[in-house]
């Protein structure tokens, strides 16, 4: 290849990366992204709040994800009506639990908390969260980050788990910054990715 070549095909890759840096960078990309996955905002109530984990950062410590759906679990209880949080997520050492002692800090009485440890995926919080509540009367809602919602809401319904979506900011609230915006992008990429995967799997 000759020497002309190499640097016009060096020139095109370094301006096609300048302007995919620009584009997550200075375009309202991120925050439409999020919103669309997100889908329609709720502060739905219901009895019984179902809260999936997110990351952690180590054991014992909980990842953005995990603290703001925590977080926003505490808000939703303050505001009354609700008469339990299941949380979802098991790992080495179980999100659920730790997002349980989160959950107890804030104020959430012990005895409202239940944890189901088991589930490594959305998938499997689904198919386990509908086995322990599938008898529990009342209605049920779904509090996740805005970039999960989509995925989570489907994958519960597609087990027969009826529940209300109540998003959380997350990626949104990241996109309104730049320098937590291309964080956002990336957890936005990874979880476009997992979508296109439930769906070749029949999930959601």
């Amino acid at each position: 290849m000759k020497l002309r070549t190499l640097v016009r095909l060096a020139n095109q890759g370094a301006t096609a990366l300048g302007l995919f840096v620009s584009t997550v960078t200075c375009t309202p990309l991120v925050s439409w992204w999020a919103a669309c996955l997100q889908g329609p905002w709720t502060e739905a109530r219901g009895n019984i709040l179902i809260v999936p984990s997110g990351s952690m950062e180590g054991a014992g410590i909980l990842g953005e994800s995990s603290y703001w759906r925590s977080f926003y679990a505490i808000l939703a209880w303050r505001d009354g009506g609700w008469r339990q949080i299941m949380i979802t997520g098991g790992g080495p050492a179980p999100a659920a639990e730790v997002m349980r002692v989160f959950l107890e800090a804030g104020g959430v009485p012990v005895e409202a908390i239940r944890v189901e440890t088991k589930s490594g995926t959305t998938r499997e919080s689904a198919l386990n969260v509908k086995s322990a509540l599938e008898n529990e009367p009342g209605s049920k809602v779904l509090l996740t980050s805005d970039y999960h919602m989509f995925r989570a809401w489907r994958a519960f319904r597609r087990v027969g788990l009826e529940v209300v979506p109540r998003p959380v900011p997350d990626a949104g609230k990241r996109a309104q910054s730049w320098n937590l915006r291309w964080g956002a992008f990336q957890d936005l990429a990874i979880e476009s990715s997992k979508i296109l995967y439930y769906y070749w799997r029949g999930w959601i």
